[in-house]
């Protein structure tokens, strides 16, 4: 069994690293709403990550079965709850949840107003802050714009916080 490396990445999730027998270093982001980045390091420089392929919680769920994950279930190394996919959110206050949601390449709501992409009206969502790039937008309006590539800092119920992510993701 090889050894798993687990770091907590704040705002994000947790990262679990390991090495295989071929010497491939591998690893694995677990976001809180349930998407996983696969990532392979480059093998001259530990550091730089090669190739990362994001996959949505439906598609992490399948290759995990392909790969022998009991389903239901966390892919092997993966601790129960964390990151563990639909209603279960990371950062829960009383009845609501505070998640960051990426606004992922592709998504039909990038360059979509908060007001025109219906955020709060379907999720019942607000966003409070949006990064991009290295700009921060705290308090958006209606009118803000989202792009592919923005992070969003949302507050909601936990149930509307994971509506907007496959929202995002459809």
């Amino acid at each position: 069994m090889p050894e798993i490396h687990e770091t907590a990445l704040p705002g994000v999730g947790v990262r679990y690293e390991l090495t295989t027998s071929t010497g491939t270093r591998l690893g694995i982001v677990a976001h809180r709403h349930g998407r996983r980045d696969l990532l392979f390091y480059d093998r001259a420089d530990p550091d730089t990550v090669s190739v990362c392929l994001a996959l949505t919680a439906a598609e992490s769920a399948a290759v995990a079965a392909l790969l022998g994950a009991p389903r239901p279930g966390a892919a092997p190394g993966v601790e129960a709850g964390a990151a563990a996919g639909p209603g279960l959110r990371a950062h829960p206050i009383g009845r609501f949840a505070v998640d960051w949601v990426p606004v992922p390449p592709g998504s039909p709501y990038a360059g979509r107003s908060i007001a025109t992409a219906g955020v709060r009206s379907i999720t019942g969502v607000s966003i409070v802050a949006v990064l991009r790039e290295d700009a921060a937008f705290p308090s958006p309006g209606p009118d803000f714009r989202l792009e592919a590539g923005d992070t969003a800092l949302v507050v909601g119920t936990p149930d509307g916080v994971e509506a907007l992510v496959e929202l995002l993701e459809d």
